[in-house]
Order: C-alpha cells, then structure tokens, then sequence
C-alpha cells in the first residue's frame, strides 16, 4: 500500500537578543539604510554564550512534538539540517536524540548549506514512503553567528541565528509531500564558503591570522546564480507534483534577500500575498530559515487546511531544492511526474512565461555588471569637473 508522509506537527525558536541595523552601524562601516536597500534585513537574532545548535533545535522540536501529540519514543528517526554543528564529533543529530529523550531513536545530520530543511523533507518523505518508518522529525538550525566575522561588512550583516522543526507522519490518505527537487553545482563552492578548519586546512595561527575561518562570499556570483535557480526549482517542483502555478497558495522561499525573493515571485507570476516574507526581523538563518517561515506563515493565519505550498531556497555548495507541501489530505492524488529536462514543445504557456521572465531578469543582470566600469568612470570624471 501507498504511504503517503503529512506534516502533523511543527515548531520554532529564536534567541531573544536582537541585532538591529543601527546596532551595527556602531560595529562596522555601514547603515541601516544602506543594508535595508540591498537585503531588506531590519534585524536578526543572535544567540546567547550558552546556547548550541543542539539547544535551540530541542525547543523547536519539543514544540513540534507537542503539536503533532507525540512523545519522543514515538519517533523513528531524527533528520537534522546544519552547516553549524555543536562539534566535529559527535554527531549534533545524536546530541539532540539524546537531550529529547528520544531513547535508541536513528539520528543524522545532514549537511547541504541553506537548502539543507528541504533535503531533510525530501530525506524523510523517503524513508516513509518506502514504508521503512512511521513517524520522522525533520530540523532545521543554525547558530551561523559564530561564523560570522565581525569586521566584514558584506558578510556580518546577512545572517541571523534560530531554529525550525516539523514532523512527518506516515498515512495511507494522499497529501503531504507531493513532490520535490534536489540540484547541486560544486563548481561554483568558492561562492560561499569557510576556507579553513576543515581537513583540507585544519585550524592554525595562520588560518586565525588571515581570518579564514570565518564565511567568505561572493556576493555577485551567489546572486546571479539565486536570480536563476529560485524560479526554475520551484517551477519543476510544481510541474512534478502534477498541479500549477495557480493551483499554489503560498510560496515559502528562503529568506536571504528580499531582492531575491521579490525576483522569483515576479519570475513566478505570483501576486504579493501568495509570498511569506519573514527577512526583515530574521535575516538569512540557513537551513532553519524555510522551517522558522512555514511556522510562522501557520501562525499569521497564512497556511489553512488544504492549502498547497512551495517552498524552495538555494544556499552553500552551490545547493537548490524545491519541494510542494500539501496541508491535509487530498480527495484525489495529482498525476505525479518524475522530470528534469523537459523540451521546449512540451512546456505549457505558463512555464514559458516564467522562463522568458527570468531570462529577461538574468540578461538585465548581466548588462548592468558589464556597464558597471562605464557608469563608476562617468561618475568619477563628472566629480572631477
């Protein structure tokens, strides 16, 4: 028989201190103005000395659990997305099966930049369908502030740290996870990445020197490739899970720059309230970013019974996923359609309208990059005069 995996419960956490614009225009060469322009970033949240990624990942997912009404013994595994692990070793996975309670339960961690809450959605959807487990918890979190270097305004501005969580369970009703999307480009890494402590360069006073062990990212690059990616993963998620662009009632997407997030939506031809938009108050929080979003899309009054979202992000590797929740049950199962590369014939008129939209997007992109020497030179002769 068919296993079908709904989400039944979820939760969130968030650290309480806050760290406003203004905060740290006192800290680095910047602004709250400039900073709002380019990312839509009002504030974030930084965790506390004594907080880990373990700790904040145990408050979301005991509020998920409490949702879903089911104690920790009751799960089967626990799936948990990070870049930020408490430790090399152990695995911070285990660290949380055993700070819930979750006796003997399986527990990984999963490592896939931003995108990694999706992966683990994907991840777990797998397992139930196979019919290999019955109930999943799937985590989200990110304690990044620690990898952030202060003194480097193009980065310290961008991140936020926090927590998300939901529970997957197995049912023989249609719903849930109807499809999803999984893509990575190694060959653009460099984009976003911590040189140092890992074994290609472990830590050293030089690397404590130089400062590479902190996040370095090119921010032209990861753009260019979010304006491409964000739209096209959310369209091949929609067209596998056998519904359309109309038949979405809210996108969920990453929350890195709201630049990013308004481009998709336009690529998408989706109207403003069909967006959840959290970025201002959280900034770029990684893999916890889509989990935080979705709790807090449920508790604005966003997501209803039957809706069906989208939730899609890019991040570190370079990474992209998209994948198409369904809330509740479906009377009928959508056609679903395994696809990757589908010719132009077979396009509908709808899928082309979102290609020619961010087409045009990426050659404007391009353009104002290559006029970019033009308009600095005209600038600095017209100071000159």
């Amino acid at each position: 028989m068919t296993k079908y995996s709904r989400i039944i419960g979820w939760g969130k956490y968030a650290p309480e201190q806050i760290l406003t614009n203004q905060d740290l225009e006192k800290m680095v060469d910047t602004s709250d103005e400039w900073i709002l322009t380019r990312t839509g970033i009002r504030e974030r949240r930084i965790a506390a000395p004594e907080e880990t990624t373990a700790t904040m990942s145990v408050q979301a997912a005991r509020a998920a659990l409490d949702k879903a009404q089911l104690r920790p013994t009751d799960l089967d595994l626990i799936i948990v997305a990070t870049s930020s692990p408490d430790h090399f070793l152990p695995a911070v996975s285990s660290t949380i099966q055993d700070m819930l309670g979750a006796k003997e339960v399986g527990a990984f961690t999963l490592t896939a930049g931003c995108t990694g809450f999706v992966y683990g959605l994907a991840t777990a959807h797998q397992f139930i369908a196979s019919g290999t487990y019955e109930n999943v918890l799937v985590i989200g979190a990110e304690l990044i502030s620690r990898f952030v270097d202060w003194e480097d305004r193009s980065t310290c501005v961008l991140f936020g740290d926090g927590a998300g969580a939901v529970v997957l369970t197995a049912s023989e009703m249609p719903g849930g996870v109807l499809s999803f999307v999984l893509g990575s480009d190694g060959s653009l890494g460099d984009a976003l990445i911590v040189p140092s402590i890992g074994c290609k360069e472990p830590i050293s006073q030089k690397v404590l020197d130089e400062r590479t062990h902190y996040i370095r990212m090119d921010g032209r690059r990861v753009l260019k490739f979010a304006i491409r990616i964000m739209s096209k993963a959310a369209v091949e998620a929609v067209k596998a899970s056998g519904l359309s662009l109309s038949d979405i009632d809210l996108l969920i997407p990453h929350q890195a720059n709201l630049r990013i997030i308004e481009l998709t939506r336009r690529h998408l031809g989706l109207p403003e309230d069909k967006v959840f938009i959290n970025v201002d108050r959280y900034g770029n929080t990684s893999a916890a970013s889509i989990p935080i979003a979705f709790c807090e899309a449920i508790e604005e009054g966003r997501v209803n019974e039957g809706d069906n979202l989208v939730m899609v992000g890019f991040g570190g590797g370079l990474t992209w996923a998209a994948t198409v929740v369904h809330m509740g049950v479906l009377e009928t199962l959508p056609r679903l359609v395994a696809w990757r590369f589908v010719p132009v014939g077979s396009l509908s008129l709808e899928e082309m309208k979102v290609i020619a939209r961010a087409t045009m997007d990426s050659l404007v992109f391009k353009a104002s990059a290559l006029l970019l020497p033009l308009y600095t030179k005209t600038g600095l002769r017209r100071r000159r005069k």
